[in-house]
């Protein structure tokens, strides 16, 4: 018997995968969640074979939440919005169903995944897909067994770290499973710049650039932080600033 989670934020969306689910007897629904932040909890307290997952979803989207996920996950997409098929099948989702889909593509889709019971999400091919809309202004973080969402503009800089990304908050410092080139191309270029490469920098944050060593410069933050400024990014820098 397989075990199935319904992840909808839509009661009817819901009771349709549901519904559709009830004309087989090889799967069991372990249960249904109506957003991201009870899918990823269920997700790690229930452990299913395959989730039914739609994108767009208040607080956390679909994708958001597979970030999340620690273990590996085997997903079929169901949405209203066809754009972001591509993005689907790149994070090496089973199969993506535009709603409104019928009982027969819907078992397409079953029996897809029955042959290919190895297809699960791989969570780095996560990191350097097609932007979601609103990823420049947000960054979502698992903190402990709590989801934060950190308002980019909250972030006073971004450092690289082994296979990770250090975000720097004044509060706090978390780290997101991401890269460095990832954060560079997905927030607001006119309030986040990469000054070295290890370092992009809320330019908000800065305070003054000041010369550290033999033709060096390091940037001073609000917090009193000093960090490197690359002899390539310097020139770029000082002409954002005007200066």
């Amino acid at each position: 018997m397989k075990k199935v989670l319904i992840i909808d934020d839509e009661p009817l969306a819901r009771s349709v995968v549901r519904e559709f689910l009830s004309q087989r007897n090889d799967f069991e629904i372990l249960g249904e969640c109506a957003n991201g932040y009870e899918g990823l909890k269920s997700i790690e307290a229930l452990k299913p074979d395959l989730i039914f997952l739609d994108i767009q979803m208040p607080k956390i989207n679909g994708f958001e939440m597979l970030e999340l996920v620690d273990q590996p996950i085997s997903v079929i997409f169901t949405t209203a919005y066809d754009e972001y098929a591509l993005k689907a099948f790149e994070t090496s989702a089973v199969d993506y169903l535009l709603k409104p889909f019928s009982q027969e593509r819907f078992d397409q889709a079953i029996e897809k995944w029955s042959r290919q019971s190895d297809a699960t999400i791989n969570q780095s091919d996560l990191s350097e897909i097609t932007k979601q809309p609103d990823e420049h202004l947000r960054i979502v973080i698992k903190d402990g067994s709590s989801i934060k969402i950190i308002p980019t503009s909250e972030v006073t800089h971004l450092e690289a770290y082994d296979d990770y990304v250090k975000i720097h908050t004044s509060n706090k410092t978390y780290l997101k499973n991401k890269t460095m080139s990832y954060y560079e191309k997905t927030l607001d270029a006119s309030n986040f710049v990469r000054i070295h490469r290890s370092f992009i920098l809320n330019i908000n944050e800065l305070t003054g650039i000041e010369a550290f060593e033999k033709n060096s410069y390091r940037a001073v933050l609000k917090s009193g932080e000093r960090i490197s400024i690359s002899r390539n990014a310097y020139g770029p820098l000082k002409e954002l600033l005007g200066i």
